[in-house]
C-alpha cells in the first residue's frame, strides 16, 4: 500500500544496490594495512618503547652510568655462573653496570642518528631545491660539487672532518654537537641528488606551470608546489641514513673520534671491551646487539614506510 505525498514533495526512487564487496571503514584499511606490513610494524613498536627509553633513561637505569664499584668489576651476567640480579648484565672493568650503560648509550646513539639527518637533510635539500629549478649555473656548481664529494668514501670523508674538527662540545652529556656536524656535512650530496632528481621530474608538470603563469614567484612555488611533493623519498632516505648515522658514531665512538669520553656510548664501550673480547664475552656482545638490532629495526621500518608511501602497493 502506497501514501500519497504532500503537494509540492517530490520522491526520487531508489537505485537497486550494487552487489559487490562493502567498502571498508577506514581503519580497517589501516588495520589491514598495518598486518601486510608487520615486520615494519614491529619494528615501529620497538623504536618507539627505544626512543621512550633514551628519554627517560634517568628514571629507567638502574645504576648511574658513570660510577662503579671495583669490588664488582667483570661481573658476568645474571644466567651466568657469578652473576646476580643487581647487575642483570654483569658490569665492566671497573665495575659499572652494563645495562645503566647500554640505556644512556642509547640517547647517544639516536640523538646522533636523528639530528645527523636533520643536519643533513636541510643542507641537502636546500642545495637540491636550487640545483634543479634555479638555473644551468647553479646546477653545474652544485652538481660538480655533489660528484667531488661522493668520490670520496663516506666514513673516510668523516674522519678527515672529525680530525680537524675534533670531538668537540657534548650537550646534555649525550649530543655530540662536532660529531653531529661531520656526519650532516658528509652526508648531504645523498640528499641533494634525490632532491634534484626530483624537481627536475616535477617542475616540468601542468601545476608548476599554471603557477608560473598566475605569477606564483619561484619560493613560492619551491616551497609550496614543489617541496611537499619531493617528501615521499625524503622520508625514506632519512631512514636509512639514520640506520647509517647510528653504525658511523659508535665507529668513530670505538676509534676514540666519536662522543668523548665518560659519556657512555655503544661504541666506546665496544672499545673498552676489546682486551676482554675473549674471556669476558658479554662486555662486547650487549652493546654489539644493541647496535645490530637497533640498526635492523630502523631498516626494517624504513622498508614498511617506503611501502606504504607507494600509491601503487597501497591499493593491493
Amino acid at each position: 500500500m502506497t501514501h500519497p505525498m504532500p503537494d509540492g514533495v517530490s520522491t526520487v526512487a531508489r537505485a537497486p544496490a550494487i552487489p559487490g564487496r562493502r567498502p571498508r571503514p577506514g581503519w580497517r584499511k589501516v588495520a589491514r594495512r598495518l598486518w601486510q606490513l608487520r615486520t615494519a610494524t614491529l619494528s615501529g613498536v620497538f623504536l618507539v618503547g627505544l626512543v621512550f627509553v633514551a628519554i627517560f633513561a634517568d628514571f629507567i637505569a638502574p645504576y648511574d652510568p658513570y660510577e662503579g664499584e671495583l669490588v664488582n668489576r667483570l661481573r658476568p651476567p645474571v644466567w651466568e655462573q657469578g652473576g646476580n640480579w643487581e647487575h642483570i648484565l654483569g658490569t665492566d672493568q671497573v665495575g659499572r653496570d652494563n645495562l645503566s650503560r647500554l640505556i644512556f648509550g642509547a640517547r647517544v646513539s639516536l640523538a646522533a642518528g636523528f639530528l645527523a639527518t636533520v643536519v643533513a637533510g636541510a643542507i641537502g635539500v636546500a642545495l637540491g631545491l636550487g640545483a634543479g629549478y634555479i638555473g644551468r649555473l647553479a646546477d653545474t656548481v652544485i652538481s660538480t660539487v655533489i660528484n667531488v664529494q661522493l668520490t670520496v668514501p663516506f666514513i673516510l670523508l668523516a674522519l678527515l672532518f672529525i680530525g680537524v674538527m675534533g670531538p668537540g662540545l657534548v650537550i646534555a652529556n649525550y649530543i655530540a654537537v662536532n660529531v653531529i656536524i661531520v656526519l650532516g656535512i658528509a652526508s648531504w650530496p645523498i640528499y641533494a641528488r634525490v632532491v634534484r632528481a626530483e624537481v627536475f621530474r616535477l617542475r616540468e608538470l601542468d601545476f608548476v606551470t599554471a603557477a608560473r603563469c598566475l605569477g606564483v614567484s619561484d619560493l613560492r612555488i619551491l616551497l609550496r608546489h614543489i617541496l611537499p611533493n619531493t617528501l615521499n623519498p625524503i622520508i625514506v632516505l632519512s631512514t636509512v641514513q639514520v640506520a647509517r648515522f647510528i653504525i658511523t658514531e659508535a665507529f668513530l665512538s670505538f676509534l676514540g673520534l666519536g662522543t668523548p669520553p665518560p659519556t657512555p656510548t655503544w661504541g666506546s664501550m665496544l672499545a673498552d671491551a676489546r682486551q676482554f673480547m675473549f674471556d669476558k664475552w658479554w662486555l662486547p656482545t650487549f652493546p654489539g646487539l644493541a647496535i645490530f638490532i637497533t640498526t635492523l629495526a630502523i631498516n626494517l621500518f624504513g622498508d614498511g614506510l617506503r611501502d606504504w608511501l607507494d600509491p601503487y602497493s597501497r591499493n593491493l
